[in-house]
Parts: C-alpha cells; sequence; structure tokens
C-alpha cells in the first residue's frame, strides 16, 4: 500500500509541474462551486425576511445563523486560499439584506480564489483551519457550502417553499 501511494504523489507532482489547468478537476470543482453558489444565492433570496429568523427546533440555527455561518466559513476559507486572511463577521448580522450582501462578499472572494487557482498553485500549503492544500481548501470549503446548503433547503422546504436546486423538477 505504501508503494501505491508515493506512485500517486509521484504522478500528481508530475502533473502539477505541467502547464496552468491541465488538471480537469481544478475546472470540475469550479463547476460544482459555482452551482452551489447560485443555489445559496437564490436560497437567501427566497427566504422571506420576516421568516430569517426561523428555527426548526430550539436547538438548531436559525435560517439567518445558518447562513451566517456559510458566510463565515467560505470567507476564511478562500482569503486563506488568497493568503490574505479575512473576516467578514456575518454572525453579528441579522437582516436579510446584510446577510445576502455578506453572502455575494464571500462569494466574491471565492470566485477571485478559484480563479487564481492554477496546477503549480493547488499544492501550495496554506493555514486554514489546520495546514491543507489551497485545491483542497476550495474542495472542503465547497464540500461544506453543498453540506449546509442541504440544511437550508429543509428550512425551505418547513417553510412551504422549494429549494432552488430542485426547481427545474
Amino acid at each position: 500500500m505504501h508503494r501505491y501511494l508515493w506512485m500517486i504523489v509521484y504522478l500528481f507532482a508530475g502533473t502539477c509541474a505541467v502547464a496552468q489547468s491541465s488538471l480537469p478537476i481544478i475546472g470540475e470543482m469550479k463547476q460544482f462551486y459555482t452551482i452551489r453558489k447560485g443555489d445559496l444565492l437564490k436560497a437567501a433570496d427566497r427566504m422571506p425576511a420576516e421568516d430569517y429568523d426561523f428555527r426548526p427546533t430550539p436547538q438548531v440555527r436559525t435560517f439567518a445563523q445558518l447562513l451566517a455561518h456559510i458566510i463565515d466559513a467560505q470567507m476564511g476559507f478562500c482569503s486563506a486560499v488568497k493568503e490574505e486572511p479575512r473576516k467578514i463577521n456575518a454572525a453579528s448580522k441579522t437582516t436579510k439584506a446584510d446577510l445576502v450582501a455578506a453572502l455575494k462578499t464571500s462569494f466574491d472572494e471565492c470566485d477571485s480564489a478559484f480563479a487564481l487557482m492554477t496546477d503549480s498553485t493547488a499544492a501550495q500549503m496554506v493555514k486554514a483551519g489546520g495546514e491543507r492544500s489551497k485545491l483542497g481548501t476550495l474542495l472542503y470549503a465547497t464540500l461544506h457550502d453543498n453540506e449546509e446548503y442541504g440544511y437550508l433547503a429543509m428550512y425551505l422546504r418547513l417553510k412551504g417553499l422549494v429549494p432552488p436546486s430542485t426547481d427545474s423538477r
């Protein structure tokens, strides 16, 4: 097994050394991120402002708190990839207008992080909740968005609203 791990590392290092954007995974990750970005923006817009304080049970976050968590996490991960750590402190925001604006700002940060990603920078290590590669950090941010969107979708359904990812069905 150890021998195969080294082969994978060797192959990955070799592909990272070739021309910019030859790894399809960066483009594929960006496509998935872009889909989830659209869903998150639509979900934030779809929930009426008066329901931003909705929580399904007393033990879980409100819709606003969940959205703030997504925003703060995105800003942390994506600014770390750019090696310019920034905080947006979305947890201090409570209105729909403020949270939607902060969400757009966090997506701007992630858009620029993805735009800067190349095969040669993908393996560079950054501190983002531990030490990770830049590619791994963007992957984690995208996976986190996906997981948290699932929760937002449930909140929307409980309010009788259709989640954006199922609009076309």
